[in-house]
């Protein structure tokens, strides 16, 4: 298969590299417990949301879940403005009132995140019907868990957006575990695109730590939901690399990951990052000096983005009650 322009290719290899820093930048923080909100980490996951918002537009919807850092930077969201929310700062990107699961940005298109489990479905769904009706070809995304599989909005929403062919496209990260749960333990079925087609949705189940696959064939779904085809489910598989809040896993007060190291370290063994790395060499599309030349200019942006959402002040005192409604 031809590969994409050498400039795609490095944007996408520097969307990854962000949100991987970024995330890296929080680790310190969260367990000396200067981060004092829950943060649900996207490290290992970086392909799914650079892949498919590359193909996104400002004007396209996207709709996140708890775990949504990657979401929110991968649709242009500024890392001042994610780690100043995450720290509860006035510069935050919701003025320190949501904390890391509840961030948006309307200019982008990210229109809101929340750690209800498939509660940003219907939202999505709302949207890409607004879309629909208005006739404004703008794609509405909505980023769920495999956890969001066991909800029933999630079926009513895929038989409504068939029914209207809605532009709409459903982004399964199913990581293997619900909070703490295997997916076997979960799932009678743990093959979960096969949900879809009954609905008359297309389906596909991608590579998700494979940021090549996943841009392209987000790309055709894109393409398929602006000709007003309709919607599209998407199974990326993938895995998280950190517990499913913070760092580590705490299971009942210990720091134990309860998940096996076996299936750890296959999995860091596909690495997103590093993949894409060795792609790039390997192609020659990269460099080994450039890509040190760019993963030192992120550090820089995210140490500095860093440092100054710390020096933002706090929601003054006169903020307590602003926007609560009776």
């Amino acid at each position: 298969m031809k590969t994409e322009p050498k400039d795609i290719l490095l944007d996408l290899y520097r969307g990854m590299l962000t949100i991987r820093l970024c995330e890296e930048a929080l680790i310190e923080p969260i367990t000396s417990g200067a981060v004092r909100c829950p943060c649900h980490l996207y490290s290992g996951q970086e392909a799914i949301a650079v892949g498919l918002c590359a193909n996104l537009t400002d004007e396209d919807y996207v709709f996140s879940n708890h775990r949504s850092h990657g979401h929110f930077l991968a649709k242009g969201g500024r890392v001042e403005a994610l780690f100043a929310e995450i720290y509860g700062r006035s510069a935050g990107c919701s003025r320190g009132r949501g904390g890391s699961m509840h961030l948006s940005d309307p200019e982008k298109g990210m229109l809101g995140s929340a750690p209800i489990v498939a509660g940003t479905i219907s939202l999505a769904l709302g949207a890409a019907l607004a879309s629909f009706i208005r006739r404004e070809r703008r794609v509405a995304v909505s980023f769920f868990g495999d956890g969001a599989t066991g909800e029933g909005v999630l079926y009513e929403a895929l038989n409504f957006a068939s029914l209207k062919k809605l532009p709409m496209i459903f982004a399964c990260e199913n990581n293997l575990y619900a909070t703490h749960m295997p997916i076997c333990e979960c799932r009678n079925c743990t093959d979960i695109s096969p949900v879809a087609p009954p609905f008359g949705i297309a389906a596909v189940c991608v590579d998700g730590n494979d940021v090549l696959e996943v841009y392209r064939q987000t790309r055709e779904a894109v393409e398929q939901c602006r000709r007003g085809e309709g919607p599209v489910f998407i199974e990326f598989m993938t895995y998280r690399h950190k517990g499913h809040v913070g760092p580590n896993d705490n299971i009942q007060g210990t720091l134990t990951d309860i998940r096996p190291q076996q299936e750890i370290e296959q999995w860091l063994d596909k690495d997103p990052v590093a993949r894409f790395e060795k792609y790039l060499l390997r192609t020659g599309m990269a460099t080994d000096a450039e890509l040190k030349k760019m993963q030192e200019a992120v550090g820089r942006e995210v140490d500095a983005s860093h440092e100054l959402a710390m020096q933002s002040p706090l929601p003054g005192e006169s903020e307590l009650l602003a926007h609560v409604f009776k």
